[in-house]
């Protein structure tokens, strides 16, 4: 079954732990905290997505670097007997910013003004919280206040992790340009170090008006005004008007089929195009040849990847905007088309999109004993956002619209206020020929995102590895891929050292410029649960790369 463990001693050598298993509920995230308040919430009776919703909220306290509740979020329900339903929960860009104002106040590079990265003009509409009462009013059997106890709990204290306390002292340069900030991450103007306790009291008062008033008091009323009023004061365009227009879309989710299995993944604006795309390709090669993982595995894989970034580069775009030609995107013969254009011997150096004819986030999953799986993930962008904590609500902001659009002209996903930008986030859901859910999984890290899913997803399906041992599979990652700030720059393949060094030689025989990273050192922090259809056994696996785990019973 997809995902599950094997009895192979020889293998034991080679990896870090074993899956954990269970059947009445698994939780993977790479926080222990937010495992620690999902699996509670199953065990008390509450359903996958109650889990997921307090575990969400508690990442949200605990990993505020990473996701902090001015975030956005996406995600993937599917439960057995029920057609699969993707929730796309990021937000717009100011409605009152211009493309003027923008350039003006835009950070200088090489290839000419880019979108302001940090500050209060790089915050988008957050799309977390209202997301969330999307999926309890949706699938939920408890209620948000319960949910939210945890999360409540933490923000008055929690012992800081050494992951945590690193990202406040590499951030402290951003957090200290905003005192607002400073004074949350940076207490008596120094980063906190790791065993050290970390307390959010404004944030613990948002979140109880939260869990009071529902998440609307979010998007409306006393804490919308303060948001609001706060970014005025300070330079930013979000505004209460901005706030009290978002909604949640919740819509089927894209998919393919690869190899028997299909894959779900999340629409735009996120890419989860990309790894349908790649996959695509990906089958055009036997199962046996991506097993291997060898250096003409990887070559395949990687040059499957290139092109799918340079066609979401070329036509993704905001559905309310423009066409994506997404159907097409995730069609078998434009994959046909695409593969053909891959040498199997050298490394692409240029990919331009496709001709067309007319005609640092947190994911983490969660399933429960009836065969529910939620698939989530959820982030404020780049480390700390914006670096903006607005005021005194506690709320730390994204800096979304400042990662995410271009300013070029004519570009699919240049900035306009009231659009969306192209977003990173993505996750997936695969179900087994019956139509039964059977995996959930995915990971943090931009543009790592959908090469490292692909690269879980082959290992489950092609190397038919568990879960624990495909993401334990050594790691790599093409450079750049579609994030504005990165572009444009020369491919490189980022790989762990471990890899071998008779397959690093083969990739650079090919044409891959290398950045070799170490053992262990290749980014995400990747997360999946499979399921057996027929036992129900749960089989969770967690990125030893992070600080979490996987934890079931």
């Amino acid at each position: 079954m997809l995902g599950q463990p094997t009895t192979a001693p020889a293998a034991f050598s080679r990896r870090r732990m074993s899956p954990a298993l269970g059947q009445g509920g698994m939780v993977a995230a790479a926080h222990p905290l937010v495992v620690a308040a999902a699996l509670d919430v199953l065990k008390r009776g509450g359903n996958a997505v109650d889990a997921a919703v307090s575990g969400g909220l508690t990442a949200s306290v605990v990993m505020p670097e990473m996701c902090g509740l001015g975030g956005d979020l996406f995600a993937i329900v599917h439960a057995p007997g029920q057609a699969p339903l993707a929730v796309l929960g990021s937000g717009v860009a100011p409605r009152s910013a211009t493309l003027e104002q923008m350039r003006k106040h835009g950070d200088p590079s090489p290839t000419g003004v880019k979108m302001p990265f940090r500050g209060p003009l790089s915050v988008a509409v957050p799309g977390m919280v209202h997301a969330f009462g999307a999926l309890l009013e949706q699938f939920g059997s408890r209620p948000l206040a319960e949910l939210a106890e945890p999360a409540i709990a933490y923000a008055h204290g929690f012992p800081l992790t050494p992951l945590g306390a690193h990202f406040m002292a590499t951030s402290a340069d951003l957090l200290n340009q905003y005192p607002a900030s400073a004074a949350v991450f940076l207490p008596g103007g120094e980063a906190p170090k790791a065993g050290s306790i970390l307390r959010q009291p404004d944030l613990a008062r948002t979140l109880r008006t939260i869990a009071a008033q529902g998440p609307q008091a979010f998007y409306a009323g006393d804490t919308a005004d303060r948001i609001a009023a706060f970014m005025a004061a300070n330079g930013g365009e979000l505004s209460a008007n901005d706030l009290a227009a978002h909604q949640t879309i919740m819509a089927p989710p894209i998919a393919t089929t690869y190899r028997g299995h299909t894959v779900f993944q999340t629409g735009l604006p996120s890419q989860g195009m990309i790894l349908l795309e790649a996959l695509n390709l990906a089958e055009h090669r036997d199962s046996q040849t991506l097993a291997r993982g060898d250096a003409a595995a990887i070559h395949l894989l990687a040059e499957a990847v290139k092109l799918a970034y340079a066609d979401r580069l070329g036509f993704a775009v905001d559905p309310a905007f423009g066409d994506s030609r997404l159907e097409t995107l995730i069609s078998k013969p434009w994959a046909a088309k695409r593969f053909a254009q891959i040498d199997p011997h050298r490394a692409a150096t240029k990919v331009p999109a496709g001709e067309m004819v007319d005609g640092d986030t947190t994911y983490f999953c969660v399933a429960d004993g009836q065969g529910m799986m939620v698939s989530l993930i959820q982030s404020v962008s780049s480390n700390f956002g914006s670096g903006v904590v607005a005021g005194d609500t506690g709320v730390v902001l994204n800096n979304r619209a400042g990662r995410g659009f271009s300013l070029e002209d004519g570009h699919p996903n240049i900035f306009a206020p009231g659009k969306k930008t192209l977003h990173t986030l993505n996750c997936y859901a695969v179900a087994d020929a019956a139509g039964v859910p059977v995996l959930v999984g995915g990971t943090p890290g931009g543009d790592g995102q959908p090469q490292w899913n692909l690269q879980t997803l082959v290992a489950l399906i092609d190397g038919r590895l568990d879960v624990q041992a495909a993401i334990e599979a050594p790691r790599w990652t093409v450079w750049p891929g579609t994030d504005p700030s990165t572009l444009p720059n020369p491919y490189e393949l980022q790989i762990e050292s471990r890899v071998g060094d008779a397959v690093l030689t083969e990739l650079e025989a090919r044409g891959h410029t290398l950045r070799r990273f170490g053992a262990w050192g290749g980014g995400g922090a990747a997360q999946a649960i499979a399921r057996d259809p027929v036992t129900g056994v749960l089989a969770g696996g967690s990125d030893p790369r992070a600080e979490g785990l996987a934890l079931g019973f």
